[in-house]
């Protein structure tokens, strides 16, 4: 098995190497290559490798950019120290990680996920567009806090403590607990593209709640959801019907 080791931090790369070549895998490094301009190169003078093991924060910029300008079909593994809501991007698209510093054990546990990835994927592609799709997943920085203006002052809002994000009469404000509900400058399209959907959810036109809000749920007329809130919203929050499946296998997640 060919593989090549993109990593700017010499030490790693070289324990990294180690561990690969003393796996019960017969595997062979092609190359450490310690920055994108250098791994640019490479891949486009040289065949793929089998696999791939890449940093993602480069000296020159991030890996990212190799997978957007050259076609590459070969799997990825990242080699990486984000936090756990950034790697989900890769579970959920069957792209495996390592937590810097590696593990021997989770090492070994991602070639046999590659082996795994390599005898069920039949299509080069398939595997170019899981990469993609985790990249753009992975990019996607969710807001966590929000900036607020109330009465002369700038508060900063977590936005994990936010109940609902509300739409009425041309104003959208958001409401936390035992405060009053206050005006934000953004519109509901707005904010959901600034929000986590694993976290919120537009259940219409005038709301967007946070799963951690919602006390609990009732079928409505017409196959629409009721949904009550722990903080009482100003009207009812209603999910249509065509909205209702969605939201319960959102809620379920």
């Amino acid at each position: 098995m060919k593989v090549i080791i993109i990593e700017d931090e010499a030490r790693t790369a070289n324990e990294l190497k180690d561990m690969l070549i003393h796996t019960d895998f017969d595997i062979e490094v092609s190359a450490i290559l310690s920055s994108v301009a250098q791994a640019r190169r490479w891949l486009e003078d040289n065949p793929l490798p089998e696999l791939i093991f890449s940093d993602i924060e480069l000296g020159d910029g991030l890996s990212f950019e190799l997978f957007r300008d050259i076609d590459i079909h070969s799997p990825v593994i990242f080699c990486t120290a984000f936090d756990e809501y950034a790697i989900r991007a890769f579970e959920s698209n069957s792209i495996d990680y390592l937590l810097k510093p590696i593990d021997k054990f989770m090492l070994q546990r991602s070639l046999e996920k590659y082996l795994g990835l390599k005898n069920h994927m039949s299509a080069d592609t398939q595997i170019a567009n899981n990469i993609k799709m985790a990249i753009n997943q992975l990019e996607h920085s969710y807001k966590q806090t929000l900036l607020i203006s109330y009465r002369e002052k700038l508060l900063p809002i977590k936005v994990k403590d936010v109940a609902f994000f509300y739409s009425s009469g041309g104003t959208v404000s958001l409401q936390l607990d035992a405060q009053p509900n206050l005006l934000i400058s953004y519109t509901l399209e707005q904010l959901e593209g600034m929000l986590d959907p694993n976290q919120f959810f537009r259940a219409n036109r005038q709301f967007i709640v946070n799963r951690d809000y919602i006390k609990n749920i009732e079928y409505y007329f017409n196959r629409k959801l009721i949904l009550f809130t722990k903080i009482e919203a100003p009207e009812k929050v209603i999910v249509s019907r065509t909205k209702a499946q969605a939201f319960l296998k959102w809620i379920e997640r």
